[in-house]
């Protein structure tokens, strides 16, 4: 794609009409877009029931994964698609409890009906802009639910595909 790029801006001094969720001090740390004006970065966590998705048949899965392989090509194709992960079952996670002193879980943390299964990274103009992107999305992946929230910070880290 390029070379990597990072611009650090005090928040303070970020236009609250570019970053209008953005109001604790801190940093935002992007890379830089080549467009006229400034985007915003919405994660999409995706949350499904995971037995419900388990059961899918491996024709029913690799469809599903066809039509949001559709919506990634069409925002790859416009340089809006970050990092994309489709996380394994939940019985394969490990919890670490802040505690004094910390300690390790074989599982996930809470019991919910549905489970983080996946994100989306994707560079939009606002809000409703991330929501169309969810609403495609929601449409090639049948139930569940699909939470958009700005992202405050994201830095490419140094692991390559």
């Amino acid at each position: 794609m390029g070379v990597e790029c990072q611009a650090t801006l005090p928040v303070a001094a970020i236009d609250a009409k570019y970053f209008p969720a953005l109001s604790a001090p801190g940093i935002l740390t992007r890379l830089p877009i080549k467009r006229d004006h400034l985007h915003m970065l919405y994660a999409i966590l995706c949350y499904h029931d995971e037995d419900a998705v388990g059961s899918w048949s491996k024709e029913q899965d690799a469809a599903v994964m066809k039509k949001l392989a559709v919506v990634q090509d069409r925002l790859t194709k416009q340089g809006r698609l970050g990092p994309v992960a489709r996380l394994l079952p939940t019985t394969a996670a490990t919890t670490l409890r802040k505690e004094n002193p910390p300690v390790v879980i074989d599982g996930p943390f809470a019991e919910t009906k549905e489970q983080l299964l996946g994100f989306y990274v994707v560079d939009c103009k606002n809000l409703d802009e991330a929501l169309d992107v969810a609403r495609d999305l929601a449409a090639a992946n049948p139930g569940g639910a699909y939470e958009i929230r700005p992202v405050g910070m994201m830095t490419q880290g140094s692991i390559s595909a």
